[in-house]
């Protein structure tokens, strides 16, 4: 039994298949949205450059006044090429000018922060799951707390701390910084655990648990990032405060923001310590936030009011 081959179909190059004028405006399209995208991605990338440089500019000039010399400093034009010196640190950490209002901010931010947390999260949480007459009056008079410029209440609150005895005293500074951070943990929060579902506190109850029992072991786990997001911020806005420990702070109660005034004399301003301060009073912050980084992007995008 014989088979014989199949015949070869001729190649004819006339009759091969053309791209159509739809498959090359097609082709056109997805080029030109191909470039600008990349014209419009470079664009973002140039622009983002110079913000931070135009951001990172004076961090990074005071990190090098920090380790010139007097001279160094005061001379025109000024030396981008020089030896450092690690002398304007010798300085502020051998003596208390610098020591004592660091530990001060340490201590006021650090309490600030603790109370916030203890009166924020179960107000937080009143407002988000409790029905109850004026609960948004409320929500909006802790908001509208941070409405009003401290310029403006800082003269009533001084006279208030000079009768009661909270003047200069690591009190005083730790009730009047709820001023800057209670406001936004508790918005924060609020919102945040409002876009948690109720169920899960049912089914804790339905288990036999209470309240509190479903909040601790349940609520808070899920509101961590939003906790974290919301602490690292107030930790900023306490730790950089400046006009309610100008006037409600005295000798014993000196923060870093203020005590830094100390290195501006009436005969001369130290600007290598001045600046050797400032940047160690950089590093509290930077931690906070490097320790709080893994909370950041998913507390401050779940926890916002959606519209």
């Amino acid at each position: 039994m014989t088979t014989t081959a199949p015949a070869r179909l001729s190649e004819d190059p006339h009759t091969r298949s053309k791209p159509t004028d739809r498959t090359r405006n097609h082709e056109l399209a997805v080029r030109t949205r191909k470039r600008k995208r990349a014209v419009k991605h470079g664009s973002a990338i140039l622009v983002l450059s110079i913000w931070s440089v135009f951001a990172l500019t004076p961090i990074v000039w005071i990190a090098m006044m920090s380790l010139k010399t007097s001279d160094d400093i005061i001379t025109y034009p000024p030396k981008f090429v020089f030896l450092p010196t690690l002398a304007n640190y010798a300085q502020i950490f051998s003596g208390s000018q610098f020591l004592t209002p660091f530990v001060n901010s340490l201590i006021v931010t650090a309490g600030a922060l603790l109370l916030t947390l203890v009166i924020g999260l179960p107000t937080a949480y009143a407002l988000a799951r409790f029905q109850f007459k004026g609960r948004e009056n409320i929500a909006f008079g802790i908001l509208s707390m941070r409405f009003a410029p401290e310029l403006l209440i800082i003269l009533p609150l001084y006279l208030m701390f000079q009768k009661v005895g909270l003047y200069d005293s690591y009190l005083g500074l730790i009730l009047a910084y709820q001023l800057v951070t209670l406001p936004m943990l508790i918005w924060m929060l609020r919102s945040f655990i409002e876009d948690l579902p109720v169920e899960l506190e049912e089914a804790v109850a339905v288990d036999g648990g209470t309240r509190w029992t479903a909040f601790r072991h349940v609520l808070f786990r899920l509101i961590a990032p939003g906790l974290g997001a919301a602490l690292m911020l107030s930790f900023i806005w306490a730790w950089n405060n400046y006009t309610l420990p100008l006037v409600l702070s005295g000798r014993n109660t000196q923060v870093i923001t203020t005590g830094i005034q100390q290195y501006i004399s009436y005969q001369s301003i130290e600007w290598g310590p001045m600046a050797a301060a400032t940047v160690v009073s950089m590093v509290p912050g930077i931690l906070f936030a490097l320790f709080s980084l893994r909370w950041i992007v998913g507390g401050l995008t779940a926890g916002t009011v959606k519209g």
